[in-house]
């Protein structure tokens, strides 16, 4: 009993939101297609040693070709911060992604990847970046929070170097349309 109840509660959910989204994005509906720009700050806490913060700033260009569909292209700078050394890494990243606005047009889930590249302290590694990302968006201001990978830059672990740093880091852009 408890799973046909079950059942019945989540073809409804599935029916209601299939017709929900049908009359909000009808292909009926017209919808002309934009690119947006953003400039955002980014604070994070890097999960590895010998990192304990980082630091950083990038510009987003967005390509809306749906209402609920976008694709991205970022770049910027960010500085992993070791304590007390001269030994922080600091890095571009260059990653694309794609963006799905999934509540009310403001909250959304955004997967992006691509490449970082180490650019301080004799730091000459190019690692994968990978960054799954949830927030929130109105008209100018972009809040969100994302967890990002950095699969070939240095980490510590019982005194031995490792590979891989991964971090939590919350953004706060402003953005416009083009």
């Amino acid at each position: 009993m408890k799973n046909l109840f079950y059942i019945i509660v989540m073809g409804t959910v599935f029916i209601t939101t299939v017709t929900f989204a049908q009359e909000k994005y009808s292909l009926q509906t017209p919808y002309t297609p934009k690119f947006k720009l953003g400039f955002g700050l980014s604070l994070g806490a890097p999960l590895q040693d010998p990192y304990e913060t980082s630091l950083g700033g990038d510009v987003r260009l967005q390509y809306d070709f749906s209402k609920p569909y976008s694709l991205t292209l970022t770049s910027g700078y960010n500085n992993l911060f070791v304590n007390g050394s001269k030994n922080d890494l600091g890095y571009i990243p260059l990653k694309g992604g794609f963006k799905a606005f999934v509540l009310k047009d403001k909250f959304y889930l955004m997967g992006e990847a691509g490449t970082a590249f180490a650019v301080t302290n004799g730091y000459n590694d190019t690692s994968l970046l990978l960054s799954p990302t949830i927030g929130y968006a109105t008209k100018y201001i972009d809040l969100s929070l994302r967890y990002e990978h950095l699969s070939a830059f240095p980490t510590i672990e019982n005194n031995q170097i490792k590979k891989g740093v991964g971090q939590i880091m919350i953004r706060l852009a402003y953005g416009f349309n083009l």
